[in-house]
This record gives structure tokens, sequence and C-alpha cells, in this order.
């Protein structure tokens, strides 16, 4: 393995600009990387060779400058890149190449960074696994039999197989966190209209929230401020300055959290956390306590509910957006041969194009909007939700962040979940609540159970972003980085 492989985004950007190293070097150094591993990883569904070296030659020659100049990065495939497939990882929009970049790409490009490919997901962001993929599922790099987590599975797995330094995610109900958690890795979500949507597959259209992965902590921070900020195309998109997440996170890895106070929820002490899962949680939370952090016991009685109301909300939304995807005006088409009806294309296309858990929620979602239904289903959700936001807001009023485990167990073997889906949901048990709120959280890596990652997930008020980075890098600089086993 390359030893540009192996060094952080700030490392790297560092080199480039003194031109101790190329951006070509970096960019072939990691392609090779991608050749030598994913064929076992399978991170990656398209890797963009010519257009990574492209841009890196760019760089060298001085045309593109920015904080990330030269930085392999790549893309989760439900964020569309102009000329590049994009496929959300399902059937039905199988080599679609988008004729425009989203906004957060044409943010990573002004940047400098370097795209390496669109990574491997769970088909339309459903799911925890990255089992759900069309195209096959991504390994875990640190057991090759077990889940990545999902739905941005490819993208956690090529931080981890040392395939790219930075990586891009998107998070409706922790897959961002979850993925992370799982891989040893780092993953942020922003605050819910910090980063555009503009230009991203939707999945939940009040819940999707793009947003940075890394190896630690600092070069999370510097991806969130390359891509956050206002978006005239997004209307969801916050109107305000984003908070100096860079800086939090360098006062954090300081190691000082005096006055710092965290918040232990009360009502996920007894949510059936994995024992080793549990303890590496409990000694995380007393190293930050050594650093001055106090611990402080709150209630959000309403937390219990988040699982369910999430499972109405999201599906709900899920049935309106992919609503379009009917083989008439783009994608996949079945059937039309001359002698069908246009229903009988649309109900063949999509019964070919989508996978099983796409369906599963797109009938959910339907029936949940159903004359007869809103009101009970999801207006009952959306005021759920309500309620759980109050608790956040109750909760920030007597600490600065909350804090809980990541995700209940640690990355567990394929085919373990899938005939459960309810089993698999539980995956998200503890994110769900921070989506429904519209808050940032990051999950952080806090050590191993049975030898494999545990995350350990920080909570903010929205805006408060930086609040997250200052407290997950001085658990990072208490307990350190993970590193894999070798591939």
């Amino acid at each position: 393995m390359s030893e540009l492989t192996r060094m952080s985004a700030v490392e790297l950007a560092g080199k480039i600009a003194a031109k101790e190293v190329s951006a070509v070097e970096v960019a072939q150094a990691h392609l090779d990387r991608i050749s030598a591993v994913d064929e076992r990883v399978h991170a990656f569904l398209y890797v963009d060779a010519e257009g990574a070296l492209n841009a890196a030659k760019r760089v060298d020659r001085g045309e593109v400058t920015g904080p990330l100049a030269g930085v392999p990065v790549a893309v989760k495939d439900v964020i569309a890149t102009k000329g590049v497939p994009t496929t959300a990882a399902s059937k039905i929009l199988e080599g679609w190449r988008p004729p425009y970049n989203a906004t957060i790409v044409e943010r990573l490009q002004a940047a400098g960074t370097v795209m390496l490919g669109k990574t491997n997901m769970d088909e339309f962001a459903m799911g925890s696994s990255t089992e759900y993929s069309a195209y096959g599922a991504t390994n875990n790099p640190w057991d090759l039999g077990r889940i990545p987590g999902g739905s941005g599975g490819g993208s956690a797995a090529a931080l981890a197989a040392y395939e790219a330094p930075l990586a891009i995610g998107t998070d409706t109900g922790g897959s961002i966190r979850q993925p992370g958690a799982v891989t040893g890795t780092v993953g942020a979500k922003p605050t819910y209209g910090g980063t555009s949507r503009y230009g991203l597959i939707a999945f939940s259209s009040s819940l999707d929230t793009p947003g940075p992965c890394a190896r630690n902590v600092e070069d999370a921070a510097l991806l969130h401020s390359v891509i956050a900020g206002h978006d005239v195309r997004d209307s969801t998109s916050i109107p305000q300055p984003v908070p100096d997440v860079v800086a939090a996170a360098r006062l954090g890895a300081s190691g000082d959290l005096t006055g710092v106070k965290l918040g232990l929820v009360k009502e996920f002490a007894g949510d059936g956390s994995e024992p080793g899962v549990a303890a590496a949680f409990r000694e995380s939370l007393e190293a930050l306590v050594k650093l001055g952090a106090e611990v402080v016991e709150v209630s959000c009685p309403h937390f219990e509910y988040a699982l369910p109301a999430y499972y109405l909300i999201a599906p709900s939304e899920c049935s309106s957006n992919l609503a379009r995807f009917d083989g008439v005006r783009y994608g996949l088409r079945v059937g039309d041969d001359g002698n069908r009806s246009l229903e009988e294309v649309m109900s063949m296309t999509r019964d070919a194009g989508f996978g099983p858990e796409v369906k599963r929620r797109i009938i959910l979602g339907t029936y949940a909007l159903s004359s007869g239904y809103y009101d009970a289903y999801y207006g009952q959700a959306q005021k759920v939700r309500t309620l759980i936001t109050r608790d956040f807001q109750k909760a920030f009023e007597q600490v600065d962040v909350l804090v809980s485990p990541t995700t209940p167990f640690v990355a567990f073997p394929f085919g373990s979940r899938t005939s459960d889906p309810y089993q698999m949901y539980l995956a998200d048990l503890f994110t769900i609540p921070t989506n429904l709120y519209g808050g940032p959280a990051i999950s952080v890596p806090c050590g191993l159970s049975e030898g494999l990652p545990v995350g350990f997930q920080i909570m903010a008020p929205t805006m408060a972003d930086d609040r997250m980075y200052r407290v997950g890098a001085a658990l990072e600089s208490a307990v350190g980085t993970l590193t894999p086993p070798a591939l």
C-alpha cells in the first residue's frame, strides 16, 4: 500500500500545496489502491480514472486552488454528477448520466478535490446494510463477511479500505453515522438545510442531508466547511453563515472540555445495546469527563416513538418522490412494445426496476397517505416529530450536546437481518431522532467490541455543528483513531 493512501486529507493537501508531491501522484496512488482491493470490498459502483487524473492535472498546473486542492474524494451514487453514471444503486436508473452537477459536486470541484468515482449504497438510500444495492453488497474491510452499514456503506468502506481519504454521504435516518460507526470511520450529519440538496436524488425530502465522511474529525470538518452553505437553488437551504467547524475541531483536539455539559439520554439507557458497545461507550464517556466535561442525565420521553414515526414519514415522502420513475421520461423502460397501455408499461418498469426494500417502503408510504388513513398515520407521525423536536429543545436548555452510542450493535453478518425488516430498522434506533429534529450529529470511533468498531454519537442543536466537532475531536484525542486489519 502506498504511503499516500494512508495520509489524512489535511496532510495530503499540505504536501500538494508545498509541491512535495503532485496531485496526479496522489490520485494515481488511490486509483491503484482501488484496483488492488475493490474487487473484494466493492465500495465503488463506478471509478472515473480519466476524470480524476484530469482534475489532478488541473491542480498541478495551478488552474484550481482551494483548501482541499488535489485531495481525492469518493461520492455516494445518489448525488448527481454531470456526465458520470448516477444510479442511486437502482436498476431503474442504470446507466443514467446527469446533464448537470449537484451543488455539492460544484463546491467540491471549486475546492480542487479530485473525484475518484461513485460509491455503492442501498437502493435509493433505503437500508442499513448496503445489502439492498441492485449491484451487489459492499463488504466491511474489518470483516469481509459483515455489512459496512447503510445506506452509505460504500463511502464508509472506501475510507476504511484506504481507497479514498474523504467521501460524501447522505443521512436520512443515520445513513452517514451508522456506516461510520461499524467501519471505524467518522461520519457527520450537518444541520438539515446546512448543506444543499440540489442535485440529490430525493428519498425523503424533509430528512435527507448530505454530509462528510472521513477517517478523522478534522478531515470531516474541513470537508464539511467546503460543501456547506446557503444555496438559492434549494428552498430548504438555511441562509446563515456556516459555523467554523474546522476551528472547533482543532480546539477540541487540544483535549480541553472544561465547562462543556454532555447530556446522557435516559431513554436510550435500556434499549438493548450489545454489552461490548455499552462498555466502549461508558469508557469513552469517562474519558471525556477526564478532559473536563460534565455529564448530566436528561429525559427525552418521546424518543421511544422516533422509530415508528420515522417509518411512516420517510416512506410517505419516498412514495411521493419515487413516483417520477415511471419509465416514460428517463431511466429504465420495460414492456413498451406498442401493444401495452401506459399503465402496464409503468407497472412492468417499476416491477423490474425497483428492489424489494424500495417496493416495501413505497407500499407502506402510499397506504399511509391514502384517503382515510392520512390523519391516522402520517398526520400522527408528524405530531410525534414535533414532540421529539421539543424534547431536543428542552434538553439543550440544560446541556451543550447529547451523547449516545451510534448504533446498538457492531457490524452484523450478511443475511442475518434481511428476513426481518424490523431488526434491520433497529440499526438506526439512536440516529433517527436527530433527523426528525433536524439538528447535526456526528459518529466518532470509540473502541472495539469483539474486534469490531463501535461508534460514539454526539448530537448538537440546529446550526451549532461546531459543538459536535469540538467534542468529537476531544474524544478522538483521548481514545485515538482505529486502524482496520490489512486487506
